[in-house]
């Protein structure tokens, strides 16, 4: 195996605080809610199941804080898959031992594990983006509108959540079981996916960012989160008659569509009001930095190259001096 390069250990320490802690926190939950010999076993469970992911862990992370200075972010998409994974696999089970359990009404616990997620998921993502690290991105007011972007990232998480949580959280009438099984594992295959679509933006951008062109996360949100979603809270308060569904939200997924809309309107008319040689002419200016070094090693190693005076049969001529840099751009 490759040995990774230099790390930001404390990116590394903080990242894995969040993960391994969040997971403790959900086996404790898993432990509490079980009883006699069952309890013990579900102890052993967890506790081999956590020094795997740690094993795992271990490596993953490290490349995660050798990357986070740089332009990528394939092993955060790596890291963040196999969290979310693992976690929801434990909520999962949560979910069912209060649902099997309706005479519990422990109210404030369910409250705290939505706490918890709602916590813990949003803030490794914002680990993982690390903003502050991109040193690449000089420009203050860039960097800006890159976190102004991620922000929608994290409301969205925090609205993916809201919408899982009303499964596990004390409810008069419960949904049906074909019902919350679809509402879990959609929300589930979202916190998998949405985020590290806006990770792989990142990355695909590379140094010469624009936040401007990051268009995929919003097309994607917008109809897999403020769309959908909304529908979704309003079948449950229309035919299920759920008082818990956040209005608020609700009004936050229509200001979204309208706003996201607009910038979609917005962004096709600059491509269309852009000249069309603009782009052309940008693509021919711009030189990768590879190539850029191999024209000039040829230029500077070439054997026509002669010095601006030199003598030939007794003859003494003059040529013109050429600088060496224009020569890239040729």
């Amino acid at each position: 195996m490759v040995p990774p390069p230099p790390t930001n250990k404390p990116h590394v320490c903080l990242s894995t605080i969040i993960i391994m802690s969040s997971m403790a926190l959900m086996d404790a939950y898993l432990v509490e809610q079980n009883h006699g010999p069952r309890k013990v076993g579900i102890c052993i469970m967890v506790t081999v199941g956590d020094l795997c992911f740690m094993i795992v862990l271990r490596y993953v992370a490290v490349w995660v804080g050798a990357e986070v200075r740089t332009a990528k972010r394939g092993y955060a998409m790596i890291l963040w898959f196999l969290y979310i994974f693992v976690l929801e696999i434990k909520v999962y089970f949560v979910y069912q031992n209060y649902k099997a359990d309706r005479k519990s009404l422990d109210a404030l616990a369910r409250k705290a594990l939505t706490l918890l997620l709602s916590v813990c998921i949003p803030v490794l993502f914002v680990i993982l983006v690390a903003i502050d690290h991109m040193e690449y991105v000089r420009a203050f007011k860039k960097k800006e509108e890159i976190r102004n972007r991620l922000f929608w990232v994290v409301v969205d998480l925090l609205d993916v959540l809201d919408i899982q949580a009303n499964l596990w959280e004390p409810q008069k009438k419960g949904l049906p079981l074909w019902a919350e099984g679809l509402m879990f594992f959609y929300c589930y295959i979202l916190l998998l996916v949405l985020p590290c679509v806006s990770l792989s933006e990142i990355s695909m951008q590379g140094v010469n960012i624009s936040p401007h062109k990051m268009m995929l996360y919003p097309i994607l949100s917008l109809v897999t989160i403020n769309v959908v979603t909304l529908f979704i809270r309003g079948g449950n308060m229309l035919l299920y008659k759920d008082n818990r569904v956040s209005g608020i939200l609700m009004g936050k997924n229509i200001l979204a569509i309208i706003l996201k809309t607009c910038s979609f309107v917005q962004y096709q008319r600059q491509l269309q009001s852009a000249p069309p040689s603009f782009g052309m002419e940008l693509q021919k200016n711009s030189v990768p930095p590879s190539r850029m070094f191999q024209r000039l090693l040829l230029h500077l190693n070439s054997p026509e190259r002669r010095p601006s005076n030199y003598i030939a049969n007794n003859t003494v001529f003059s040529q013109p001096q050429q600088d060496p840099i224009s020569i890239l751009y040729l």
